[in-house]
């Protein structure tokens, strides 16, 4: 349900965005050159300020993999500790019972 939402979202960003455009263009001041360059610049803009997002998104998600790879590791562990133990507590048991 959360995906959709945000699906819807970023499909309203994008039409809003594109309408943005389209309207800037309409009613634009300057000459068609004029407007030209500074749709380009804008988009050199956008495209570096979404460059920096998705470099940014992607350290955190390496972050929090790295971090969920160790808490899970670390369960792991304590897992295979406590197997250990059981196997260790089944042997002294089981020899308690084969000397009596």
């Amino acid at each position: 349900m959360r995906s959709h939402r945000l699906d819807y979202f970023l499909i309203g960003v994008f039409v809003g965005g594109l309408l943005g455009v389209v309207a800037g263009l309409l009613f634009a001041p300057d000459s068609g050159i004029r407007t030209r360059q500074k749709i380009a610049t804008e988009a050199n803009k956008v495209a570096d300020a979404a460059r920096q997002a998705a470099e940014r998104a992607e350290s955190v998600a390496e972050a929090l993999g790295a971090k969920m790879d160790h808490y899970l590791g670390r369960d792991e562990e304590m897992a295979w500790r406590k197997v250990q133990e059981i196997r260790e507590g089944v042997q002294r048991y089981s020899r308690t019972v084969m000397s009596s």
